[in-house]
């Protein structure tokens, strides 16, 4: 006689990857997120990231 199915077994099976595609899903986004700040990053003239200082008369 062959073995029932392990209904639990399976049900986290597909939870873990559930998880793993949600966990995969967020670190694209951060990815996308992070190459979008360094695109506004190179974009930026250089005077505006430096502080100004005062002018002394």
């Amino acid at each position: 006689m062959a073995f029932p199915p392990n209904y639990n077994q399976d049900r986290n099976n597909r939870a873990r990857a559930k998880a793993r595609k949600a966990l995969d899903k967020q670190q694209e986004r951060e990815e996308r997120a992070a190459q979008r700040k360094r695109e506004r990053a190179a974009e930026e003239p250089q005077s505006a990231t430096q502080p100004q200082t005062p002018e002394t008369k």
